[in-house]
């Protein structure tokens, strides 16, 4: 549906590409074959030309967590409909009684890039990291065509996973789209949330008004997003099939950048990339979830206001990130009696606990010690 997908603008392109992990117009220019290719041969052709399969990225996965240290179990958490949401649990017993932290992972992303984290915010309370409904080993449903209701599916999605789990209550911790949905979930189950962390928060602010006489969009811009328009943000990723890997490696070179304290060779990318050829399901439905140039359907920052005052805030950004951190200062606007706290990260850019983890994890650390 050609209104509901993220197309490429000269002020949000960086924005949407950074954390789509497309850095090229090569990378959105094949997006455009790719529905077109799944219309002319039967569907079971697309997998078989991507090198990839669902073992494979396990095995991705299980080498993205072998550097993180400490015991944690692995396993699959059954919500309704049949689905599974695949969870790492962190829990010893000299963090038993704390209050747990639960990470949502944003667009594209997974459990196992939270690997520069999970050891040092586990040593004094739980953690428990998901995948996301669509993303990542968790199941793969059809989403809604929606907006709202696709984000309701998300969202009933986590709390089926809280409750199977055992949970009373945790503290929310998304980045990017996770951000997004922590918000979503809080305003609908606030009872559950002891304080809100949104780290480069996608989805909060509205889409700025286009009429901008001083940076007008070039032409061709506009007309090759109208052209992308129906299609999803990774198809071109699976559309190349063998060439996929490379791809990734030639395109995010940064990542193996983020992880080379673990890693010396392309066990991040080989990662990123399975977990994105994989059948498009989350990224359907962030599709879904936008309006052109990547901005919400639903703006975060028309609802967050109704959020229970008592609900502490913490935003945390990175200082060379290309993504609009003025929604902190709205938030703490908009909440003038509630806690509301804006951390930027120096020298880390959107993928703020990868970039620069020690500082990262010290930072969230504090913040969570101050509940209990």
């Amino acid at each position: 549906m050609a209104e509901q997908a993220v197309a490429v603008k000269t002020g949000a392109l960086q924005r949407i590409l950074t954390f789509l992990g497309v850095h090229s117009l090569f990378g959105s220019a094949i997006g455009y074959l790719d529905t077109t290719i799944r219309s002319l041969w039967i569907p079971s052709w697309l997998p078989s030309w991507c090198p990839t399969s669902e073992n494979q990225l396990k095995m991705a996965e299980d080498r993205m967590l072998q550097c993180v240290d400490g015991s944690f179990s692995r396993q699959y958490v059954p919500i309704s409909g049949g689905n599974l949401l695949w969870t790492l649990t962190f829990n010893t017993d000299g963090v038993k009684g704390k209050t747990p932290v639960v990470l949502l992972h944003g667009f594209g992303c997974g459990v196992g890039l939270w690997a520069h984290n999970l050891c040092a915010l586990s040593q004094r309370r739980p953690v428990y990291a998901l995948d996301l409904l669509g993303f990542g080993q968790s199941s793969r449903p059809l989403f809604s065509t929606d907006a709202q209701e696709a984000e309701e599916q998300f969202v009933e999605s986590i709390e089926q996973w809280r409750a199977k789990v055992g949970l009373e209550a945790m503290i929310l911790l998304g980045h990017n789209l996770g951000g997004y949905l922590a918000a979503s979930y809080s305003l609908k189950y606030p009872g559950r949330v002891k304080h809100i962390i949104l780290v480069e928060p996608w989805g909060f602010p509205e889409r700025p008004d286009t009429a901008d006489e001083d940076r007008p969009i070039p032409v061709w811009i506009k007309a090759l997003g109208a052209m992308l328009s129906p299609f999803n943000p990774l198809a071109g990723l699976r559309l190349v099939g063998p060439l996929g890997p490379t791809l990734v490696q030639t395109l995010r070179p940064d990542f193996k950048r983020k992880f080379s304290s673990m890693f010396s060779d392309n066990t991040v990318s080989e990662y990123i990339y399975h977990l994105n050829v994989q059948t498009p399901s989350g990224e359907t439905a962030f599709k879904n979830m936008t309006i052109p140039y990547g901005w919400a359907k639903r703006p975060m920052l028309q609802r967050i206001g109704l959020l229970q005052p008592e609900i502490p805030i913490t935003i945390i950004y990175g200082s060379r990130s290309s993504i609009d951190g003025h929604s902190g200062n709205t938030i703490k606007a908009m909440r003038p009696s509630s806690h509301v706290e804006i951390i930027a990260i120096r020298g880390a850019g959107h993928y703020v606990y990868a970039d620069q983890p020690d500082d990262f994890n010290r930072r969230v650390l504090q913040v969570c010690d101050q509940m209990d």
